[in-house]
């Protein structure tokens, strides 16, 4: 299988998890177990595969294909959580 591939796996799976760990570690923020995945998802997959490429440090820490696989994929759990927390301020309380 292509490594690419396999990157881009690995970052939209880690960055769902993330999204998920959020929602879960802070319920009261949580915007539900699909929104906060959906978010997640987005979030992997800026993070795992575009961060790498825009941060020059963290771009100088990637070897190789295994490297940029662990690498994309912390930062995609990082940017996976982050999204559906800030999502999750800029959302309006529901009228009471």
């Amino acid at each position: 299988m292509d490594p690419q591939i396999i990157s881009w796996i690995v970052s939209l799976i880690a960055g769902s998890v993330g999204g998920n760990i959020v929602g879960a570690l802070l319920k009261n923020k949580s915007l539900g177990p699909i929104l906060n995945t959906v978010l997640g998802l987005v979030g992997g997959g800026v993070g795992g595969k575009l961060l790498p490429m825009l941060v020059p440090a963290i771009g100088r820490l990637v070897g190789g294909s295994e490297s940029l696989t662990v690498t994309g994929g912390l930062s995609a759990i990082i940017v996976g959580a982050v999204l559906p927390l800030i999502v999750s301020f800029l959302k309006k309380p529901a009228a009471a």
